[in-house]
């Protein structure tokens, strides 16, 4: 198990978002699930960057999984409580069994991410785009991240990965050294402002 502490209620709140694979506000997880993530437990999961945390309407806080928590998501949790072993052992029963059968070479980005027939293809290139970094906010190439998104039409991963740039923790740059780009680098390039683009970055530096 990884060391960081979580609490098992910490834990449980990165399955919800998990299974939400959206922003969802506290008013709405509330109403939803019956709980929310607030106060020591939030500020706790934002600075290990599990969780990006936002205020929204009416300066209540909206959450998503960040890179790292779609990562810790993949690895044991720790859901034993004193207070709800059974349902502890539930959700561990479950988690397991997802990371083991289910998934066959997915993420669970991949997983969670589709909404009535239709994905969410933010949260599948930043889910792709953290299976693929080798170190936090590391460059991925255009390249690989197209492969492990090959079944995108390429128009569509296109218009996401252009929406993904504006936000604040995405980079998107051309590759310094041109000459060790290859043919399959130079067609998986990006083309924004009139410049290919070659390598993403996702993460606040």
């Amino acid at each position: 198990m990884v060391d960081d502490n979580l609490t098992p209620s910490e834990c449980a709140v990165l399955i919800v978002l998990m299974a939400e694979a959206r922003e969802i506000s506290n008013p709405e997880l509330k109403d939803r699930y019956g709980t929310d993530l607030s106060g020591k437990s939030r500020e706790k999961l934002n600075r290990l960057r599990l969780v990006s945390s936002r205020k929204v309407e009416r300066g209540a806080y909206a959450h998503q999984l960040d890179d790292k928590g779609w990562v810790r998501v993949h690895e044991e949790l720790n859901f034993d409580s004193p207070r709800a072993r059974a349902l502890g052992a539930a959700l561990t029963a479950l988690h397991g069994n997802l990371r083991d059968r289910v998934l066959n070479g997915r993420t669970f980005g991949e997983m969670f991410a589709r909404r009535n027939g239709s994905v969410d293809l933010g949260s599948r290139i930043r889910s792709a785009y953290a299976s693929l970094v080798r170190e936090p906010r590391g460059w991925v190439s255009f390249t690989r991240l197209r492969r492990e998104l090959a079944d995108v039409p390429r128009h569509e991963l296109d218009e996401a990965l252009r929406q993904l740039s504006r936000a604040d923790d995405v980079n998107i740059i051309p590759e310094s050294n041109q000459k060790t780009l290859t043919d399959e680098d130079r067609q998986a390039a990006l083309r924004i402002g009139g410049q290919d683009k070659h390598l993403l970055a996702i993460g606040v530096r």
